[in-house]
This record gives structure tokens, C-alpha cells and sequence, in this order.
């Protein structure tokens, strides 16, 4: 009894699956697109600070710090207006803890999206493969149904059955390899502007111990 209810499920089951790795690679799609045009316009900010703070660094001048805290258009700008802030009104009490707070609340804005890729690159192929077992179980179905026939007509329908079930296997991958090569792109761009913060936050520390007394505005 079961094993026609599975039989039953393997009448549709192949199709729909491919109707999901098809919705499937249309969400990865959008997001490729959307991490791409975000996470590339902050690389692009954040290497610009990085220029910027090397520039102060190389003339031993970190109250240029002051004038980079108005960078709006990076993280490492407004993670260092974040701190300064806080600096002018506690001091150095909880530097670090300030900045490190505000890395943890950006860092989900960074990486939105990103385990949706990884849960597609690694599952995709298991729900085509599911497509693909589905497909040669009504295939055998099929060919259990129609024993009147010729054995070369048979046999035949079988290769049929088998070769559009293989369709789905077929998709599976087509859909996870691209979303494995996004989601490791988009975590090295990831990790390359936390870097990135993490300099930041050693010249605010360097600064908070530097000026222990002074007010900022």
C-alpha cells in the first residue's frame, strides 16, 4: 500500500522538483545580483578609507581620525564616528566593546543572503537526485504497465524515462555550482572589509590611549 502511494508521488514528482531548482536559481539569482551590487560598492568605499588611513598613518597624524569619522559612504567611517562618539562622552571606558558591538550588528547586513546561497550550493543536487530517482521509478512504472508491448518498445521507453529523469540531476548541479562560487566570492569580499574594520578599530584604540583626556567633537 505504501509502496503505490510512493509510486503515485513519483507520477508528478520529478516535474515539480525541477519547477523548485528552477525557483530555487531564480532566488540565488537575485541574490547574486543584489550582494554584488552592495558588497561592491562598500569594497569600493572601504578600500578608499584604507588609502585614506595609510595616508595618516605614513605622517604619524591620527587625528586625521577626525576628518575620516565624516566617511559616510564606508562601514570603517561610520564605525569610526560610531566610536568617536561614544569616545567624547565615556572616554576610553568600553572603547573596544563599542566598536566591536557595532561590527556585530553590520555584519548580518553584510552577509544577508549568504546562507541561502550556501543551503542551495549543498542541497541542489540531493533535490535533483531525488528528481532523478522519481523519474526512473515512473519510468520502470510505465514499462511494468505496458508488458503487452514489444521488447524493443520497452526497452525504449525505459532509455526515455531514465534520460528525462537525468534532466533533474542534470539541474541540480547547474544550480549549486554557480551558488557555491557566489557564496564564497561574496564571504571573501565579506571578510576582506571586516578586516578592513578591524585596522580601524586598532588606530581608534591607538587614539583613545592617545588622547585619554581630550574631548572630540
Amino acid at each position: 500500500m505504501l509502496t503505490q502511494k510512493l509510486f503515485l508521488v513519483a507520477q508528478n514528482g520529478a516535474e515539480a522538483i525541477l519547477w523548485l531548482l528552477l525557483l530555487l536559481s531564480v532566488i540565488s539569482v537575485a541574490i547574486m545580483i543584489d550582494r554584488y551590487i552592495n558588497l561592491r560598492s562598500l569594497r569600493k568605499a572601504s578600500d578608499k578609507f584604507k588609502s585614506k588611513v595609510q595616508d595618516a598613518l605614513q605622517y604619524d597624524k591620527l587625528e586625521e581620525l577626525q576628518n575620516l569619522r565624516h566617511d559616510r559612504d564606508s562601514l570603517e567611517g561610520q564605525a569610526l564616528d560610531f566610536s568617536l562618539r561614544h569616545f567624547k562622552e565615556n572616554k576610553d571606558e568600553g572603547f573596544e566593546e563599542v566598536f566591536n558591538s557595532y561590527v556585530v550588528m553590520e555584519r548580518p547586513k553584510l552577509e544577508r543572503g549568504l546562507n541561502f546561497l550556501a543551503t542551495v550550493g549543498s542541497n541542489a543536487p540531493f533535490i535533483g537526485l531525488l528528481g532523478t530517482v522519481l523519474g526512473i521509478m515512473k519510468a520502470f512504472k510505465d514499462l511494468g504497465v505496458t508488458q503487452g508491448t514489444a521488447i524493443g518498445n520497452n526497452a525504449s521507453m525505459v532509455m526515455n524515462g531514465i534520460a528525462e529523469a537525468l534532466v533533474a540531476t542534470a539541474v541540480g548541479l547547474f544550480v549549486a555550482i554557480p551558488a557555491v562560487i557566489a557564496f564564497n566570492y561574496f564571504q571573501r569580499q565579506v571578510k576582506s572589509i571586516l578586516y578592513n574594520l578591524d585596522g580601524v578599530r586598532e588606530l581608534c584604540v591607538a587614539y583613545s590611549k592617545q588622547n585619554p583626556k581630550k574631548d572630540r567633537a
